[in-house]
């Protein structure tokens, strides 16, 4: 099964390990990492914008992707929420394994 890596940033600290919390809870993410604070530089309706981000890195399956995206753009405090998926294509197997075993069918949103 394909695995993925999902990056996305929210505003605040809390924001960020809610949607952690909820991605594991609804088991559309094995793993989620919030990262410290950075801050993002970008355009944005042709204005230079400068925010303060908390990165968040996920873990799940090709097949839990589609149900992983629509909680992140439900819950995510953003217009236009950055939601990038990266095709894991190495790995140690056992991890990759686990990271299968671990998102199974999402619970009720």
């Amino acid at each position: 099964m394909t695995t993925l890596l999902v990056i996305t940033n929210l505003p605040d600290r809390d924001g960020a390990e809610k949607l952690a919390a909820e991605l594991i809870e609804r088991r559309v993410a094995a793993c989620v990492n919030v990262l410290v604070g950075c801050r993002s530089v970008y355009r944005w309706k042709g204005q230079v914008e400068h925010a303060d981000e908390f990165p968040v890195f996920i873990k799940t399956t090709a097949d839990a992707y589609p149900h992983l995206e629509r909680l992140i753009r439900e819950r995510h405090p953003y217009e236009l929420p950055e939601i990038i998926a990266v095709r894991i294509e190495r790995g140690l197997a056992s991890y990759l394994d686990w990271v299968v075993a671990e998102t199974g069918e999402p619970g009720p949103a």
